[in-house]
């Protein structure tokens, strides 16, 4: 190839090598060239993605059982004290009730929340409102462990009553023996279908300055 002259390098031109081709055929080599590196640079940095979301992954689940275990010691050694002094069985053990209203939308939970909170001071418990990531109704493995840890250990705050659009959450998995009690409110499935359309296009009277993503939606009409 040195001694062709169609690969001889051409001193008056800027594309050294290619002397002997077209225009069309240099600029198929080029483009071919440019597409075949950007196919292996979107390759590596998709598999540099995987690695690293599923190293945090592992990451993750490797902390969640850690703080697990902790949890799963501690409420051993606490359930032994507890039934060494018969705590269970006296009245004041009333004290530390967990109530975890687990909101389903439409049904009332603001009104029924509202006579929750109406009702704490005379009743002397605390009512706390569940606040998660993102308000994502399913929590993370890590969210749910700080959850269990808050609600079972944070003793200035029982009896407690805590509400909030959560999924169910079992306890058990995390070691503990008494588990909160779960109350909801249902409402018929029509009903509550058309109050939510109603909520997300109007919104709502109790917090009237309040846009919502999906609020102002009129392309549907509910006769």
């Amino acid at each position: 190839l040195a001694n062709d002259s169609r690969f001889a390098a051409d001193p008056h031109s800027n594309t050294h090598g290619f002397s002997g081709f077209s225009p069309s055929q240099k600029y198929s080599a080029c483009t071919s060239t440019f597409a075949f590196t950007f196919v292996i640079i979107k390759t590596l940095s998709q598999a540099q993605l995987s690695l690293c979301a599923r190293y945090r992954q592992n990451k993750e689940r490797a902390i969640a059982r850690h703080e697990v275990r902790e949890i799963e010691q501690r409420h051993t050694q606490d359930g032994l004290r507890e039934r060494d002094s018969s705590v269970s069985s006296s009245p004041d053990n009333e004290d530390d009730i967990v109530i975890i209203y687990n909101r389903v939308p439409k049904t009332a939970s603001t009104s029924f929340t509202n006579i929750a909170y109406d009702l704490c001071g005379k009743n002397h418990y605390h009512v706390l409102h569940i606040n998660t990531t993102k308000n994502n109704p399913v929590m993370s493995i890590q969210d749910q462990v700080r959850f269990v840890k808050n609600v079972t250990e944070w003793r200035e705050m029982k009896p407690a009553f805590y509400h909030g659009h959560v999924s169910f959450l079992d306890f058990t998995k995390f070691g503990i023996k008494k588990k909160p009690i779960y109350i909801n409110v249902i409402r018929d499935p029509i009903e509550r279908l058309v109050s939510y359309y109603y909520f997300l296009r109007f919104g709502d009277d109790y917090r009237p300055g309040l846009r919502r993503r999906k609020q102002g939606d009129k392309k549907v009409q509910i006769h």
